[in-house]
């Protein structure tokens, strides 16, 4: 028969044990919903003037200051919660081997239910709620100061057993994860397939250089400088630009461009006889390596809507746009004024036929193969270096999986392209009568 005897000290001790549990069950509905809420979602919380949202949007922001300290009060309520319970136990029980067994076991299925695995599944399931309620708690609570000496020092040697200083940055989400959540957004109809497209431009757009974008120097419309005004105005009407690049003493010697409206005010006026270098005005020069997002963002800034693209050498590589970097966003602009052939024409014998121009991502996007990069940016550049010679109609070069013809050539230039999937060859198997031949 057990003895039980309960005193005034045991009571107190009870009690103590119910609050730290009551504190244990806190800091688990905080760590599992805090840690779940982006700073956007808290952002938002915060404009809506939702209760607690401001505390939240402060703990989410610098995730650093407050999580290891959580975690240290939550670890202090399950110990020590755990070793009053061992203490209560033997003295209530008369230090009985088989009761304080019995105890144990109790204490350890009601912490992980009480304290970890009810709070944790209710902060999952009410990820906002849970978040604003706990988030004013949590602040007051990791800014106590001797808290955070204590959590800094343990974290100190942490990092002296295992050297590192941690992310000094909050939870953050690669673009492949922000890509396959728009992918499964766009399976579950959360949002439209444009809307994914869209996504994955805006992702990629970071990644772009002008070189990959620009219209290329032997795709340039330009005029001489000592062209008369009335001459380049026809050019202009021509191709149905607003503006053109204007040439010095070459190709390589861009002096400025010379706007149409410009050369409209030159015909009004009487000037149409006079060399179009009296109406140039500066062009930017930006060089081929320099990010589309950037030069958006100067194109913005500057209200400049073209820029001569500059080569490591110096040397002109080509122009780029405004519409340009546009069309690496929402897609290809076509107006009546391009007359260019299709960047991508299904053939009736099987495969299809693309522009020499088209870049390798796109050609892999849109044609769902799997062409390989390299030190060239297009279907001509990976032709021109698998062949490593100049090519001519009728030249047909592999890569797993696919073969490439050349259907046109203008100049040295690879114009068109056919694509089309390579028949898989499988090897004959021998005969037996051959099996038997070779084994003889």
């Amino acid at each position: 028969m057990l003895a039980v005897t309960v005193t005034t000290t045991d009571i107190w001790m009870m009690v103590a044990i119910c609050v730290l549990l009551l504190i244990a069950i806190g800091t688990a509905v905080a760590e599992t919903a805090i840690v779940r809420i982006t700073r956007p979602k808290a952002s938002a919380l915060s404009d809506e003037g939702r209760s607690g949202s401001s505390p939240l949007l402060e703990l989410v922001e610098s995730p650093e200051r407050w999580i290891n300290s959580l975690l240290l009060v939550a670890l202090l309520c399950q110990l020590v919660q755990a070793t009053l319970t061992g203490i209560v136990v033997g003295r209530i029980f008369d230090n009985s081997p088989l009761a304080i067994a019995i105890a144990t076991a109790l204490n350890v299925a009601i912490v992980f239910v009480l304290a970890e695995a009810a709070p944790k599944t209710w902060a999952l399931q009410h990820p906002e709620r849970a978040a604003l309620i706990s988030a004013r708690p949590v602040k007051l609570f990791v800014e106590l100061w001797p808290l955070r000496m204590v959590a800094r020092g343990l974290i100190g040697v942490t990092n002296i057993l295992l050297p590192g200083k941690g992310l000094k940055e909050g939870p953050f989400v690669s673009e492949e994860e922000l890509l396959a959540v728009a992918a499964e957004a766009a399976e579950s109809n959360q949002i439209e397939a444009s809307e994914r497209q869209l996504i994955e431009s805006i992702i990629e757009f970071g990644d772009t250089v002008v070189r990959e974008v620009m219209v290329p120097r032997p795709d340039m419309v330009v005029v001489e400088s000592d062209f008369r005004a009335e001459d380049v105005m026809e050019v202009v009407l021509l191709n149905g630009y607003s503006r053109l690049p204007v040439l010095g003493e070459g190709i390589d010697d861009v002096i400025g461009l010379v706007f149409a409206k410009d050369l409209m005010r030159a015909e009004r006026d009487g000037r149409e006889n006079e060399p179009v270098a009296n109406f140039v005005r500066p062009a930017k020069a930006v060089p081929e390596t320099k990010p589309v997002s950037e030069l958006l963002r100067e194109m913005q800034a500057d209200k400049f809507h073209m820029a001569i693209v500059i080569d490591e050498y110096g040397g002109t590589a080509g122009v780029v746009t405004l519409e340009d970097l546009i069309e690496e966003l929402v897609g290809e602009i076509v107006d009546e004024f391009d007359t260019e052939d299709a960047r991508i024409e299904p053939l009736a014998g099987g495969g299809v036929q693309v522009n020499g121009s088209l870049s390798i991502d796109d050609a892999n996007d849109l044609l769902r193969v799997e062409l390989p990069e390299g030190d060239y940016d297009t279907v001509s550049g990976l032709v021109l270096s698998l062949l490593n010679r100049l090519a001519v109609v009728g030249d047909e070069v592999e890569v797993p999986g696919v073969r490439l013809r050349v259907e046109r050539v203008q100049g040295r230039r690879i114009v068109r392209v056919r694509i089309e999937e390579k028949e898989t060859e499988t090897e004959p198997v021998p005969s037996l009568d051959n099996q038997e031949r070779e084994a003889k």
